[in-house]
């Protein structure tokens, strides 16, 4: 061994951890959860809106003896606009929670709603985000069942469905179906 190498320690699996940001954390949140906005999608925009800028003011003003100031300042000045104009567009702003999305979409469908369960997702090449609510009739057990799909900048329903609700429920004990024989005999 030289010395000029510098020995690792070595690392094994275990101690390598990769963590969530703490704002996207569930597990040790405590309290009403709020979804991060989407319009964070605006700040690395900026910043490669900045950095293309940049990039092609210094291929502008470079000279044509210029070594390290080559095309490649242009192309990639060009690619960091566009990629920052992306994320300005797809930077929407979430103005509709889940409570207000899922009031939206029982007010959309022809029953009362029992349980409720809220998804963000986005939809369309512009990112825009789309609340997924899928709902259940109030009935012990359910006979409905939909899905709706409820903007999430101005809480338009996009689309919906709804149906009878196909599970059967029949082989479970208690509440939700009826007992069975086994549950009845003390022995």
């Amino acid at each position: 061994m030289t010395d000029d190498e510098v020995l690792e320690p070595e690392t094994g699996d275990a101690e390598v951890r990769d963590e969530l940001p703490e704002d996207l954390n569930v597990s040790e949140f405590v309290g009403p959860y709020v979804f991060p906005n989407n319009n964070r999608r605006r700040v690395p925009g900026y910043l490669y809106l900045l950095i293309g800028a940049a990039c092609i003011a210094l291929w502008a003003t470079a000279g044509s003896d210029a070594v390290a100031v080559n095309v490649g300042f242009l192309g990639a000045g060009i690619a960091l606009v566009l990629i920052g104009a992306y994320h300005l567009l797809a930077g929407w702003n979430l103005d509709v929670d889940e409570q207000d999305a899922l009031v939206a979409a029982t007010e959309q469908v022809a029953f009362p709603v029992g349980h409720a369960s809220a998804q963000l997702g986005w939809r369309g090449l512009a990112s825009r985000p789309t609340w997924r609510i899928l709902l259940y009739s109030a009935e012990n057990p359910p006979s409905r069942r939909g899905l709706v799909l409820v903007d999430g900048v101005d809480a338009e329903i996009v689309a919906w469905f709804t149906e009878d609700n196909p599970e059967d429920w029949s082989d479970l004990e208690g509440d939700l179906g009826t007992p069975s024989p086994a549950a009845d005999d003390p022995t």
